[in-house]
């Protein structure tokens, strides 16, 4: 069956976060697709609106299942059964480990630019945030080992968190890379929670590193956070999953979970699970071919209309990682001048991170025209902010 992802589906007026913005802008921001989901879930939604009684719900013996085969099909990671625990969200859970398996004041630490959320979940229950920044060497990120082993090391570090592939920049961590992390939390006490919900929108031919399947001090001293919301788009529907290995810390964090009242599913949670995992392959597949093709849409685009603005490359997500700091000093400027000017919305890179100050975030997961709109818009305001600024800071020149 061959999927259109083509199509374009209008969302205004149907409670969007993403499309909650006037008429006349374009949201390309927040880390949700344009896209239908595949049409094998929305049968099984159909079908479970159809039954017409929506009370209490349970996890049920197939939600395990279609866990399991797909991660061990596709990805090389038997997982046991007692492993998995339902969380309504990746983000819910994060919360939850953070204040059930860190204490107030003790330091978490995160790899920026970052998932911005991940501060949230740390600041707002008390924790301090602790930086190790990822070397960007123009072109792309790398680790500072010194950096992390001196952070790891800190007695008031309890844990880390990982994002696997890493969000915002696109990078697909390799074994090595994985099994090193997991060697200094062993050696230094410090938990690794790895989120992992971009982990199947890998570009063709890519595969990412189940963090808990690398080593035994990764299994035993991790926390991994999945779910089929990104890769399905199915973030409204409030269903994933933790994978924790270790039955005392997993016993923890069932208790965190249960206690924060985010262990039970909805009514359409662990259905649409089941079938994104045992039909929903085909469409996955198309959609990476697709995403595959934006993201290069996007790379010559820019390559050709914007040179001033680097792509950083990527390997994972549909979001892209623009190197402004040759149009901007500071891209908080520059995103709220574009959308302003266009109505193009990207995300600043500040909201990353300080070291993502002079970079924008944009999603490329919409239907080709639509992105082609937003490149158009995106090389009109550059251009016009490069002629209002070139004066002041010559590299502005769109």
């Amino acid at each position: 069956m061959t999927y259109d992802f083509d199509k374009v589906t209008d969302r205004r007026g149907r409670g969007s976060l993403k499309w909650d913005v006037s008429q006349r802008e374009l949201p390309m921001w927040v880390a949700d697709m344009d896209f239908e989901t595949a049409p094998e879930i929305r049968e099984e939604l159909r079908e479970r609106v159809e039954h017409g009684i929506f009370g209490y719900c349970v996890v049920t013996e197939d939600w395990y299942r279609a866990y399991r085969d797909w991660w061990s099909r596709r990805h090389g990671f038997s997982m046991e059964k007692d492993w998995l625990v339902f969380c309504t969200g990746v983000v819910p859970a994060i919360s939850s480990a953070v204040r059930k398996l860190t204490t107030v004041g003790e330091k978490v630490l995160v790899q920026t630019p970052v998932y911005n959320i991940f501060f949230h979940s740390i600041r707002n229950n008390g924790r301090e945030i602790l930086e190790s920044p990822l070397v960007y060497n123009g072109t792309e990120y790398e680790i500072d080992w010194d950096d992390l082993e001196e952070k790891m090391a800190d007695p008031q570090t309890t844990l880390m968190l990982l994002c696997n592939p890493h969000n915002p920049v696109g990078k697909i961590w390799d074994r090595e890379t994985l099994e090193r992390i997991g060697a200094l939390g062993r050696e230094h006490h410090v938990l690794i929670l790895s989120d992992e919900i971009h982990c199947d929108l890998t570009d063709p031919g890519y595969e990412y590193v189940p963090f808990a399947s690398v080593s035994d001090a990764c299994r035993e001293n991790s926390v991994t956070c999945i779910a089929p919301t990104k890769a399905f788009n199915l973030a409204g529907l409030q269903t994933a999953a933790v994978v924790v290995p270790d039955p005392v810390i997993r016993h923890k964090l069932d208790r965190g979970l249960n206690t924060d009242e985010v262990a039970e599913p909805n009514a359409f949670a662990v259905g649409a699970a089941v079938a994104a995992f045992t039909k929903g392959e085909a469409w996955l597949e198309q959609l990476r071919e697709y995403l595959y093709e934006n993201k290069r849409t996007v790379r010559e685009w820019i390559a050709d209309k914007i040179p001033a603005i680097r792509v950083v490359p990527s390997r994972a997500t549909y979001l892209l990682w623009l190197d402004c700091s040759a149009v901007a000093e500071d891209a908080g400027e520059l995103a709220a001048f574009i959308r302003s000017d266009s109505g193009l919305y990207l995300t600043a890179g500040e909201e990353y991170g300080d070291c993502g100050r002079s970079f924008l975030r944009l999603n490329a997961a919409c239907p080709r025209s639509r992105l082609r709109e937003g490149l158009s818009r995106l090389e009109k305001s550059v251009d016009a902010y490069g002629k209002i600024h070139r004066s002041i800071f010559p590299g502005g020149e769109g």
